[in-house]
């Protein structure tokens, strides 16, 4: 076991030696990356040079933050099998929607952000609305990663919380601010396998120790944690997720496409490709890989349950400490340094990509906009820069705000309900009913928002959230996931019937003004893909995405019937 006296894990020169070499690397990246920028499109979208698959795999590797790891092995933890649902149901689908359907609008436009094509649909106000909107969601979840990052060198040398965060988002700063989105996305790429190299030695010894697959099945005492779909009938659910509306509408549909299809932070990936091609194979690339991370994730979550004594229980570990704990536990020196960089990789990933999306958002959509027009192309270039060191340092406070949750794929989830769910509606009106007025859009966005916000906060006063529907005063026992799918549901109505009923008393726009925007209402000149060169079979965005959608059911139909 690699945990020292006091605590930390038990690393040697090895170890180090690994993590020293690896943040190398990184630097090396960032310096080169720093010599192609010449203008603020290097910087913000790395010149749109990029060839798909890396950028399907800095696609999937921008995931895999704290959001992927530290939250998906706490609800392995927390909510058995059922957590399954994040991935096949809550993700798969939406990233082939987005692809095939939502690329062409973003990349054959040409917008620099998802803020930027609101504004073009919309007007000014639903512009900056989504914008202020998606800059506070940025630090908030960056916060997330950052605090993940920091639980790891808390780990490794023992420091206090709050040092580890300073320390832990100084690592982050350097390498962002020096190479822009093109240093981002080529480190992103070498920590796609350095992240793959981390976990697997975490799945292959701990499934040794609990008896093979079959074995951590039977250790399982709570056999509801075996469900995936069973006992979630509406009204009478028992199942760890709460009951089928909630999964398939709550995160299947408003949360998953919400997020894969309106959050900039992975749609920017995309759009630094180097063609509309490449821009649709993104996120079908990337959608390969995730299909299988619920080995990676999940499953180290419920080994942690099982062999680690009260964990996620009164005077144990939180559920967050699953991948961790796991690591000190299960792998020798060596070993341990590469998980460890794997971690560390994969927190730095995903805070960097929400630095990356608030540094393009602030600029191009808040500051050149609003409060400095027409400025030179430098100028906004070193406000990017200034803006990455601002999101970074309040990143750091929020930090603080998600130490306060014991599985923080709860606030995750939380912050897509407020911010994702009513975007989704607003985008998904506009895009297929060319009626939706510029006014709606804006309306229906505020309404959104503050309904989310009110669920929130009925959720913990609703008996039918509660396990047998017995309202605990303390909410200790509140289904937090449940609730926050719901409250994505009501944030997506709301807005679909504010947008509507003010579309029914406001002017829309002409179609010449929504030519490009609208479905089925081309810009001038056509697709842009029709004048790219013809592509080999195997690069078929509809065959790459059916593929994607096949492999998931299948693997769903499989577990349902494991217990």
């Amino acid at each position: 076991m690699n945990v020292s006296a006091a605590g930390t894990l038990d690393v040697n020169g090895l170890d180090y030696t690994i993590l020293a070499i690896y943040f190398a690397v990184v630097v090396a990246i960032g310096l080169l990356a720093r010599r192609a920028i010449a203008t603020s499109e290097d910087f913000f979208l790395s010149g749109r040079s990029l060839p798909a698959w890396v950028t399907g795999l800095a696609f999937i590797s921008a995931n895999l933050g704290a959001l992927e790891i530290l939250g998906n092995a706490a609800n392995g933890a927390q909510y058995g099998f059922a957590a399954v649902h994040f991935y096949w149901v809550g993700a798969i689908p939406a990233m082939v929607f987005l692809g095939l359907f939502m690329m062409p609008f973003y990349y054959g436009n040409k917008v620099h952000s998802v803020p930027e094509y609101l504004r073009r649909r919309f007007n000014a106000p639903t512009h900056f609305f989504n914008a202020l909107t998606f800059a506070v969601a940025q630090v908030l979840i960056a916060g997330v990663n950052l605090y993940a990052l920091a639980l790891v060198v808390k780990s490794l040398l023992g420091w206090p919380l709050w040092l580890a965060i300073i320390v832990s988002a100084g690592l982050v700063l350097v390498y962002i601010t020096l190479g822009g989105l093109s240093g981002a996305i080529y480190t992103e790429v070498l920590q796609f396998f350095v992240i793959l190299a981390g976990l697997i030695p975490i799945v292959v010894i701990g499934l040794h120790q609990v008896g093979g697959f079959g074995g951590l099945v039977d250790r399982v005492h709570d056999r509801t944690l075996l469900d995936t779909w069973q006992q979630s009938g509406v009204g009478h659910w028992k199942n760890p997720l709460g009951d089928w509306l909630g999964l398939v509408l709550g995160e299947g549909f408003v949360l998953s496409f919400g997020y894969w299809t309106t959050n900039f932070a992975e749609v920017q990936r995309a759009l630094s490709a180097k063609d509309m091609s490449a821009a649709r194979r993104t996120p079908l690339i990337g959608a390969f890989p995730k299909i299988f991370f619920p080995l990676l994730t999940i499953v180290p979550g419920m080994i942690a349950l099982v062999t680690i004594p009260h964990f996620g229980g009164e005077g144990g570990l939180d559920y967050n400490d699953a991948i961790p704990a796991l690591m000190g536990r299960l792998l020798p020196n060596g070993v341990l340094g590469i998980a460890l960089t794997g971690l560390l990789a994969a927190f730095m990933a995903g805070m960097a990509a929400n630095a990356s999306g608030f540094n393009t958002v602030f600029t191009y959509d808040i500051w050149k906009p609003y409060v400095a027009r027409d400025r030179s192309d430098r100028y906004y270039l070193n406000v990017g820069r200034i803006a990455t060191v601002v999101g970074i340092l309040i990143s750091v406070g929020t930090a603080f705000i998600a130490s306060g949750y014991g599985n923080i794929m709860n606030y995750i989830q939380l912050l897509f309900s407020f911010f994702n769910s009513p975007l989704f509606a607003t985008f998904v009106l506009g895009l297929f009913w060319k009626r939706t007025t510029p006014w709606a859009g804006f309306w229906g966005l505020v309404a959104g928002t503050a309904a989310a916000a009110a669920m929130h906060f009925a959720a913990f006063h609703i008996g039918y959230f509660y396990p047998g529907g017995h309202l605990d005063p303390t909410h200790a026992t509140i289904n937090a996931q449940m609730a926050n799918f719901y409250g994505a549901i009501v944030a997506f109505v709301v807005d679909v019937m504010v947008t509507v009923a003010v579309t029914a008393v406001t002017r829309p726009k002409p179609d010449r003004e929504l030519a490009g925007l609208v479905w089925r209402l081309p810009s001038e000149g056509g697709l842009v893909e029709a004048r790219e060169p013809r592509r080999h079979w195997w690069e078929s965005e509809p065959l790459l995405g059916s593929g994607a959608l096949g492999i998931a059911l299948v693997l769903s139909i499989i577990v349902l019937f494991v217990k």
